[in-house]
């Protein structure tokens, strides 16, 4: 990176976020999740005038004096993970309805391209107990490339994977984070108040890193970021202000185990697989020549010939184009529409083995 500045890889720093990240090189960082001070503007701390509790949170570690004060910190705390951010890296910054929309407009401010919003919609939301208003019931994540030129990373197969191949769509419904997961203090009570669930940054991390990747949280609390960035083989800087919180970081973090490589792996897209030929498939044997292939419905059938053609009645050539011939359609996936008959009877679609040699790194 040319500037002589070492990555303080795995570690959580204690101190100002925007003076820590000053001291990172530049263009370092694959991924930035943030999730800031919610900036609640009240006059008594997070409570309202009659004392009650706003959403649940009881602590007063997000209060500025003024909305300048606030979009001044928000400005200068982008700016630097902007600067630290790789071309190809993103950002995703998430808030609730006292903050999202002025973190939207910084982050366009500063020259960030969004590219979508998520909407985390909670299982089990903290009730509206007055009745004055709609439970709140959501947050929001921003989700960001560097800029409108960026070639930014977006594992799409592995996100359609984790949905049961189906793609993954802009609302998450995901609970709180409850249970075991939850850090307590000595007397039980809650040591953060809006402590993350880990499965949302599972799903946060696996869409836009790989293994590796270096991952930057400038606001840690007790460090749900670095844990799962951890158990996910990526590596992680945690920054947080309050020795308490970044103490308890730093223990959960120690007690999580990474997952083998194998298990960390991400299914790559069609796009990032290496191009694998029909005639590969009759070379090694997988298809030997004279094989006859079918389709699903078994309506036609096809036999392959030595070059990797095939021939089906009077149409010849390569799998997608007779699939095309004898459909009467301008066009056809071979791969998925031919098939071979198993031992078994079972029809196994050429795709099948082409994900065996690419499995095999072959």
């Amino acid at each position: 990176m040319g500037t002589g500045l070492a990555l303080p890889l795995d570690q959580v720093l204690v101190g100002d976020c925007i003076d820590l990240m000053r001291g990172l090189p530049p263009a370092s960082v694959h991924a930035v999740f943030a999730d800031p001070p919610y900036n609640l503007q009240l006059k008594n701390g997070l409570r309202r005038p009659d004392h009650s509790l706003v959403d649940g949170v009881d602590d007063a570690w997000d209060s500025f004096p003024d909305l300048a004060a606030y979009d001044a910190f928000t400005r200068a705390w982008l700016g630097e993970a902007r600067r630290v951010l790789r071309k190809d890296g993103t950002v995703w910054v998430m808030g609730s309805y006292h903050n999202v929309f002025r973190l939207g407009a910084a982050l366009q401010d500063l020259g960030f391209w969004v590219l979508n919003d998520i909407v985390w919609r909670k299982s089990n939301p903290m009730p509206n107990f007055r009745g004055r208003r709609f439970t709140n019931a959501h947050e929001t994540l921003i989700w960001a490339a560097r800029g409108p030129e960026s070639r930014y990373r977006f594992n799409y197969a592995a996100m359609k994977a984790l949905n049961e191949d189906l793609q993954m769509r802009s609302d998450w419904l995901l609970p709180l984070c409850t249970g075991p997961e939850r850090l307590r203090d000595s007397k039980g009570a809650k040591l953060h108040p809006t402590q993350k669930p880990e499965a949302l940054l599972h799903r946060v991390l696996l869409a836009c890193t790989g293994p590796g990747d270096v991952v930057l949280d400038p606001f840690l609390g007790t460090g749900t970021t670095a844990a799962v960035a951890k158990r996910l083989g990526r590596r992680f800087i945690g920054i947080e202000r309050e020795e308490a919180y970044a103490d308890a970081a730093a223990g959960r973090i120690a007690a999580v185990e990474p997952l083998p490589e194998a298990a960390a792996a991400i299914t790559p897209a069609k796009r990032e697989q290496p191009r694998i030929p029909f005639g590969t498939l009759v070379e090694r044997g997988l298809v030997p020549p004279g094989s006859v292939l079918v389709d699903r419905a078994r309506r036609w059938s096809a036999q392959v010939a030595a070059d990797g053609s095939v021939r089906c009645g009077r149409a010849q050539g390569s799998i997608h184009r007779v699939g095309a011939l004898v459909q009467d359609a301008p066009s056809c996936n071979g791969w998925t529409f031919w098939h071979v008959e198993a031992r078994d009877g079972r029809l196994r679609a050429l795709d099948e083995f082409r994900a065996e040699i690419a499995g095999g790194a072959g």
